[in-house]
């Protein structure tokens, strides 16, 4: 029997949904919502408008779509910001990305160049293949999150917005471990007024968006908020946190084969994974240091999934291997080939083969879409605003975010089943164990 739900505030009102970085992944997201309220288009990918949730027994046949079961933000009533460092609208930087068809750009160009990125918080020491001339300047780090902050508070008053989300867009920033500036918001906000090497560029919109009450998403590899800091400051201020790195080519494919592997005890002896891409991210992970930031993101999945220390006979020291080449004749279409050397019954060896062509905008800007929901969701619900980060969103992020003394759950079907199960829980709905014994009582 269904228990009470949790208290959830109705989706009143505009929400604002703030961009950091307005190239393809935010174009081609914001192109594509507008497409969808135009009718152009349908929302392939996204589990909020296109997922359904089953509730209760089989045999009762429940199972309404999500944004009809929970009280979600409506496509209508979302209005857009961004922040760049390149000054292109969103037109012309879609007209650049080359993700979607020139014919639909020209469509929607009438809601597409109005929108024009405000200056962004840029630093090349942490994107060094990347320039931009429309960028904020600022005597400390703390000026310019103060900065960010004001265009948080002008974009409400002028949209109309009753609610906000961030989410960063932008490109993979150089490698930072976490260091002392980043164990506490105390030492944070000293570090933001000492102009500390240790703040990235990233954590300044991040900082601004928790002090503002927003809530706060991480579409890359960056340390970002992923640090005590900011989730204290999360926790202190009542707003969702998530990321890190959304979840869309090759590494997807790794979270849908490895579970598979591992339920059938198959071994893995070596998985070799290569990427050719032209876009814009392709050309910043030239970069050795912004490279590291994604390898370290792309390597983690495999080791968490199989869990070498359970099943040593069958991943123990596994070879690993992750590469991506910039290659400009692709753009957005990247190219991910996969090797993989596994072995069955007997130790006979045998080898499985992926070549995946996808769109990297296109997998990502769903993933977009689906997290200002649920974040915003989430704003409104103070039982799960209240604990900052919001790992049954890791269902989108190769490195999602968790507790201190958790290891991350990297499995996509475990993290789709956290996520409806969470979606269950907040409506007063049985959580689903698929156990199915009461069919045969």
């Amino acid at each position: 029997m269904a228990k009470k739900g949790v208290s959830i505030e109705e989706p009143q009102g505009k929400l604002g949904v703030l961009l950091c970085g307005l190239g393809a992944v935010a174009t081609t997201f914001i192109g594509g919502v507008e497409a969808v309220r135009r009718g152009y288009a349908q929302p392939i990918g996204s589990l909020t408008q296109m997922g359904t949730i089953r509730l209760g027994l089989r045999t009762e046949k429940r199972a309404p779509k999500i944004k009809d079961f929970v009280p979600l933000a409506e496509l209508k009533d979302l209005v857009f910001a961004a922040w760049d460092p390149i000054p292109d609208n969103a037109y012309e930087a879609a007209r650049k990305a080359g993700v979607m068809e020139r014919s639909l750009l020209d469509d929607l160009k009438d809601f597409l160049e109005p929108i024009e990125p405000l200056p962004a918080v840029f630093d090349q020491r942490f994107v060094k293949r990347l320039e931009g001339k429309n960028v904020k300047k600022g005597k400390t780090k703390m000026d310019l999150a103060e900065q960010v902050m004001a265009d948080i508070s002008r974009f409400r008053e002028a949209s109309g917005a009753a609610r906000l989300v961030m989410v960063w867009c932008g490109s993979t920033e150089t490698f930072l471990s976490e260091k002392p500036p980043h164990r506490s918001l105390t030492a944070f906000e000293k570090a933001l007024k000492s102009n500390s090497p240790d703040i990235a560029p990233s954590m300044i919109y991040a900082y601004a968006a928790l002090k503002a009450g927003v809530p706060f998403a991480n579409g890359a590899p960056n340390l970002t908020a992923d640090i005590p800091a900011l989730v204290d400051l999360a926790a202190r201020q009542r707003v969702p946190i998530c990321g890190k790195d959304f979840k869309t080519g090759q590494t997807l494919m790794k979270t849908i084969i490895a579970p598979g592997l591992k339920a059938r005890l198959l071994g893995l002896r070596g998985w070799f994974s290569t990427n050719i891409l032209g876009n814009r991210d392709g050309e910043v992970l030239e970069d050795p240091g912004s490279f590291k930031t994604k390898e370290e993101s792309k390597l983690s999945a495999l080791e968490y999934i199989l869990q070498p220390e359970l099943y040593p006979e069958l991943y123990q020291d596994f070879y690993h291997k992750v590469r991506i080449n910039y290659y400009p004749p692709r753009g957005d279409n990247k190219e991910g080939w996969d090797n993989l050397d596994i072995f069955g019954w007997l130790g006979y060896p045998m080898q499985i083969k992926i070549d995946f062509l996808c769109r990297d905008s296109i997998l990502a800007a769903p993933l977009v879409l689906d997290l200002a929901l649920f974040m915003d969701l989430a704003q409104r619900t103070p039982e799960m605003a209240r604990r900052g980060i919001q790992e049954w969103l890791s269902f989108y992020f190769k490195s999602p975010m968790h507790a201190p003394d958790l290891y991350p759950e990297h499995d996509l079907f475990i993290q789709l089943m956290k996520l409806k199960n969470t979606l269950r829980y907040l409506r007063g709905e049985e959580l689903i164990t698929h156990l199915g014994l009461e069919y045969y009582d």
